[in-house]
């Protein structure tokens, strides 16, 4: 199964100033996240970021939460409990027309917006807020795909659990490249170059 980038979401979680330094491979897997963010706008994919407690950790750099759609301040670790669900999940449209001129069983449901259910996530830290982000939305029944290049722990040792933890869970385990030549499809793709320009 590739991703689809007319079915992915992208979400970044918790790239924030005061936690970065922390972080195993913080610049690295910052740069990769920047990178993400770049390839979605190439590719047309939603972006969405999280911050945990903002007040304490400070903001997602500009670079990344420009590319956001919208950012999620929370203080659970879980973006799901704090609302991402919602955001991830488009509302149903409302029913247009008279709804009294058919009979009741003749009326159509109200159309589903569509729904992009593939969620592409890369963050920190990858076995507390990531991890339990991507659990509740494996158990809401999105498909999760997760940017192992793109995320990180304090150490390489909690990084790793989440990972196998992840995968055990059903959850996707990708790279930053992975989704970018999947999301492409071919070289054929007018943002292949601006892709390969990234990659360099």
């Amino acid at each position: 199964m590739l991703l689809d980038a007319d079915q992915s979401q992208l979400v970044l979680i918790d790239y924030q100033p005061r936690l970065m330094p922390a972080i195993h491979e913080g610049e690295a897997v910052m740069a990769k996240a920047l990178r993400l963010a770049r390839l979605a706008a190439l590719a047309d994919v939603p972006v969405w970021g999280t911050e945990q407690n903002p007040s304490r950790l400070g903001q997602m750099p500009a670079e990344l939460r420009d590319h956001c759609r919208r950012t999620l301040a929370k203080m659970q670790f879980s973006a799901v409990s704090e609302g991402l669900g919602e955001w991830l999940r488009p509302p149903a449209k409302p029913a247009s027309g008279n709804a009294r001129s058919l009979p009741r069983h003749l009326q159509k449901p109200p159309a589903q917006a569509p729904e992009r259910g593939s969620i592409v996530l890369a963050g920190c830290e990858a076995h507390v807020c990531l991890l339990q982000t991507a659990l509740e939305l494996l158990e809401d029944e999105f498909e999760v795909w997760v940017v192992t290049d793109a995320c990180s722990s304090r150490t390489e040792r909690n990084r790793d659990a989440a990972f196998d933890r992840l995968a055990g869970a059903g959850a996707e385990l990708v790279t930053t490249e992975m989704v970018g030549f999947e999301w492409l499809r071919g070289a054929e793709h007018p943002a292949f170059r601006d892709w390969l320009a990234l990659i360099r």
